[in-house]
C-alpha cells in the first residue's frame, strides 16, 4: 500500500513562493498519476495539479496554471509543486495524493485512493 508524506508548507507573503514536495514512504513506490488538491477552511477539497510519472504530461486547475509547476526529480523519488506569484486565496492544506494500479491520471478526488497528511499554506495580503 502507498504512503505519502507532503512536506515544504509555510507562511508567505502574496507574490512570494514554495516548493511543496511529496515523497513515497517506507519501501512503496509512486503509481502512474501524483496529483495536488488543496483545501481552503470551510470549503471542499479542489483539485490543483497531476503528473503522469510514466508519460510526464502534466494538467492544471485554471486557477494555478502559469502560476504552478508540478514536476518529478530525476531519481523519480519525489514529486514537486513549485507554486509562485502565490495569492491569498491560494492559502489551503494542500495534499498529495497517488492513482491506483490500472488507473490513469484524472481531476477526479475519486481517482486517487492513497493521500498524504498535508500541508499547510498560508498567503498573507
Amino acid at each position: 500500500q502507498v504512503q505519502l508524506v507532503e512536506s515544504g508548507g509555510g507562511s508567505v507573503q502574496a507574490g512570494g513562493s514554495l516548493r511543496l514536495s511529496c515523497a513515497t514512504s517506507g519501501h512503496t513506490d509512486f503509481n502512474v498519476c501524483v496529483g495536488w488538491f488543496r483545501q481552503p477552511p470551510g470549503k471542499e477539497r479542489d483539485f490543483v495539479a497531476f503528473f503522469n510519472t510514466i508519460s510526464g504530461d502534466t494538467r492544471y486547475h485554471a486557477s494555478v496554471k502559469g502560476r504552478f509547476t508540478i514536476s518529478q526529480d530525476n531519481p523519480k523519488s519525489s514529486v514537486y509543486l513549485q507554486m509562485d506569484d502565490l495569492k491569498p486565496e491560494d492559502s489551503a492544506m494542500y495534499y498529495c495524493a497517488t492513482s491506483a494500479k490500472g488507473w490513469g491520471c484524472s481531476v477526479l478526488e475519486s481517482r486517487f485512493p492513497f493521500w498524504g497528511q498535508g500541508t499547510q499554506v498560508t498567503v498573507s495580503s
